[in-house]
């Protein structure tokens, strides 16, 4: 990039910075460009050169590039403070048996609800509302043998979790079953728990009444 370009990257640096901090969900460098009237490259060099400066000054947020888009993110070294200061106790965070269903979903999708269950052990119907309702989850198509609906993982859940691809998931532990002896496991399941709904024997009293 020739020295004019970067030194337009540096100009609108302040106008980028202002964007992203009114933005709500991450903003794509077109729609950026768009927005302050340079090219896209312009804006590229100018969100490369904020995200190297964040970092080098150890600022308490960093700028990612996640869901297609840049977003700013708190460092991930204040996690628990924040967590301990700001989230703690909020009503408004996902259940323990949300954040279960959640995860058996952005593993396994798309997943039908019946599946979920099995692996989880009991209904999931409550928190597969909430989840719906949250933007975390979407219907996802039909399974091609049972004809059951099926759940994915949203935008909003990629951006949530700071996220850029499905990819980006962390590994699943490796003394895990092999992924076809998972599958073989949960079609057993799937197949009983069809067969028969979930009794008050194969449910945990406190697990059944989490709130969602």
């Amino acid at each position: 990039m020739s020295s004019a370009e970067t030194s337009a990257a540096q100009s609108v640096a302040g106008a980028v910075e202002a964007l992203l901090l009114l933005a709500e969900e991450p903003m794509a460098a077109v729609d950026l460009a768009q927005a302050v009237g340079v090219p896209e490259p312009v804006v590229m060099e100018c969100l490369v050169e904020l995200a190297g400066f964040y970092d080098r000054t150890g600022r308490g947020f960093e700028l990612r590039r996640v869901g297609g888009g840049w977003r700013y993110y708190t460092r991930e070294v204040y996690a628990d403070l924040i967590a301990e200061h700001v989230l703690e106790g909020r009503e408004s965070r996902l259940s323990h048996a949300a954040l279960e269903t959640l995860a058996v979903i952005a593993y396994s999708q798309p997943i039908s609800r019946a599946r979920v269950s099995a692996v989880r052990g009991v209904s999931v119907d409550g928190v597969i509302k909430t989840l719906l309702a949250r933007g975390l989850i979407v219907e996802s198509g039909h399974d091609p043998e049972s004809g059951a609906v099926v759940f994915a993982t949203t935008r909003s859940f990629l951006e949530r979790m700071g996220l850029n691809h499905l990819d980006d998931l962390p590994p699943l532990a490796p003394h895990l079953p092999e992924v076809e002896d998972l599958e073989a496991e949960l079609s057993q399941l799937t197949r009983s728990d069809e067969a028969q709904p979930l009794t008050a024997d194969l449910t945990d009293p406190s697990d059944s009444q989490e709130r969602p």
